[in-house]
């Protein structure tokens, strides 16, 4: 009996056992899966355990590629960000989920971004011809240019632009018409007498802007609707498309297509004047038809632009005399009322580099400099060339506009010696030999400033620049200066473009009364009726154009706009003077 129920315990053992093992191998088996599954992220800190649910392997992912796009062929330069765009394949097919191309052209579909394209036609800055139409431009195209376009050798023309005109009126003339995205400095523009469509950005002050239709981009209250040189683009998603997007997705195609080339947000106009001395006849027609007599004819210009400067070269004086019209003393003081008249054509920049500053202190014993400056200030109008004593009369004036950053700066270099600030007196801020305002100019220059330098120089009746103004105007010019202007000169004189600044040797008078000038040798020079106002414009921290604007002074007291006839013979005489040829 004893041997069986050994080997029976043996039996039960033997099963046991194989239980117990056959019990841990499921165990095992069960838990296998969960631990050979779990992926641990790249940024997991090492050593914790796969305890939690299962992280979801790339493949797993329900994120949608991103959508395809389909760029035209017609697109301005600067309109699309690439970089931008890289997450987004490009395809060939313009049924493709996104579609960016010219309005004319747009497949239907949700518009999710649009951007205009601002256009200008420019010529050589010495050109006579203020404005075409659109017809012009059309027959110009078609290889029969008329009237204004009839000498105009070359009209180069960016390929968006051809495009669109290609499609209006057919095949262009060619040689006539170049068409290029690659369009030729303005130099050659000059050398070859010919004129171009440029982008607004694209401009310089040595092209002029020619309106179509009676519009130019340049003006402050430029409406999109009317102007025909102006394209519109739009960003489609397909409606044809099954593809969604993703709000992320939405606001990154967004950001890569630029809004416009012409933002009224980075924008600035600047107006410069001649002489202004609120005395004698002025005065007198001032006391007579009303403080703001003088301005009235011209009003819109000075005041439409964002920042308005006038060179005044005569203090106010509280106790200053009744005007006399037929004086021919050339001792200055104004009536504190007739500040007025700065208020009313928008001035904020008063220049303070005049020789009759400190006439009243010369003649009745009273610094009148300061109560002057009081005025300005009251009136949130700031100065520069000029101050309380020689620091501030050397201090540069910064204004930032809409992101361009301007500085002013002035001196007087002609005198008398009383009209110049010392370290204890007010007056206009000498020149001496110049080198202080070069120096400043780099400086203001190499901080991101766009410097404008004036002169109250030596002043003569003839509308040529003489070697000193080329030598001491080329100075400033060299140093970084944007813009140097003479506000000395009673008769306008020549221009010149040297170191990418344009440079202006005298503007002529703005309100003033000289109504003729007698000169040495008895000629009678109507010519300092003659009046030259400058409108700037500067765009996204770049000095982009310089207009003419010319004036008639009639009245002693009233500069009105020129006919066009009068317009014309000024401009030939002004170009010539400045070594151009008229165009």
């Amino acid at each position: 009996m004893k041997p069986r129920a050994t080997n029976t315990i043996r039996f039960i053992t033997g099963l046991m056992i194989i239980l117990f093992l056959l019990t841990s191998c499921l165990g095992q088996a069960e838990t296998l899966p969960s631990h050979s599954s779990t992926v641990t992220p790249a940024t997991e800190p090492a050593g914790e355990t796969g305890t939690e649910a299962p992280a979801k392997t790339p493949s797993m992912t329900n994120t949608p590629p991103p959508p395809s796009l389909f760029l035209s062929d017609e697109l301005p330069e600067g309109i699309v960000d690439r970089t931008a765009l890289a997450p987004f394949p490009l395809s060939d097919d313009p049924g493709t989920t996104l579609w960016f191309g010219p309005t004319a052209e747009a497949p239907v579909g949700e518009e999710l971004q649009s951007s205009l394209w601002v256009y200008a036609l420019a010529a050589p800055f010495p050109t006579l011809t203020d404005a075409v139409t659109l017809s012009d431009l059309q027959t110009f195209w078609q290889g029969n240019p008329e009237g204004a376009l009839a000498s105009v050798k070359t009209l180069y023309i960016p390929e968006t632009v051809a495009s669109n005109w290609q499609g209006r009126w057919g095949e262009p003339a060619i040689p006539t018409i170049v068409i290029s995205d690659d369009l030729p400095a303005a130099d050659t523009l000059w050398a070859e007498n010919a004129w171009a469509v440029l982008p607004f950005e694209a401009l310089t002050p040595k092209l002029k802007v020619i309106q179509v239709d009676g519009i130019s981009p340049l003006i402050k209250d430029f409406s999109n609707d009317d102007y025909p040189l102006i394209f519109e683009f739009q960003l489609i998603l397909n409606e044809n498309s099954q593809q969604t997007l993703t709000e992320t997705d939405r606001q990154s195609l967004i950001n890569a297509f630029t809004p416009t080339n012409r933002d009224p947000e980075k924008m600035t106009t600047l107006v410069m004047t001649g002489v202004t001395a609120l005395v004698r006849a002025t005065a007198y027609r001032m006391e007579i038809n009303g403080v703001l007599y003088p301005g009235e004819e011209i009003v819109d210009w000075l005041s439409e632009a964002n920042l308005t400067h006038i060179s005044n070269e005569v203090s106010f004086y509280e106790d200053c005399p009744f005007p006399n019209p037929h004086s021919r003393l050339l001792f200055f003081c104004s009536n504190p009322e007739y500040i007025e008249l700065f208020d009313y054509v928008g001035a904020d920049i008063i220049e303070l580099t005049g020789n009759h500053n400190n006439d009243s202190l010369f003649v009745y014993g009273v610094d009148v400099v300061p109560f002057t400056l009081d005025l300005y200030q009251q009136r949130g109008m700031v100065y520069y060339g000029g101050g309380l004593d020689l620091a501030d009369a050397m201090s540069p004036l910064l204004v930032t506009h809409n992101g361009n950053r301007l500085a002013f700066i002035g001196c007087n270099a002609s005198g008398p010696d009383y009209a110049w600030a010392t370290e204890t007196q007010s007056g206009a801020a000498p020149c001496g030999d110049y080198q202080w305002m070069a120096d400043e100019i780099s400086r203001l220059r190499s901080e991101g400033y766009l410097p404008i330098a004036t002169y109250q120089f030596y002043e003569d009746y003839y509308n040529f620049a003489e070697e000193h103004h080329i030598r001491d105007f080329g100075l400033m010019a060299e140093a970084g200066a944007v813009i140097v202007n003479g506000s000395q000169a009673h008769r306008p004189k020549g221009m010149a473009f040297e170191h990418d600044a344009f440079i202006d040797y005298g503007l002529g008078n703005l309100f003033f009364d000289q109504m003729g000038y007698t000169d040495m040798y008895g000629n009678n020079l109507v010519q300092v009726r003659w009046e030259i106002i400058q409108r700037h414009t500067f765009y996204d921290g770049k000095h982009l154009s310089t207009e003419l604007l010319t004036a008639m002074l009639e009245d002693y007291a009233q500069p009105r706009p020129m006919t066009d006839k009068e317009r014309l013979l000024f401009l030939e005489e002004l170009f010539t003077a400045s070594g151009w040829n008229s165009r």
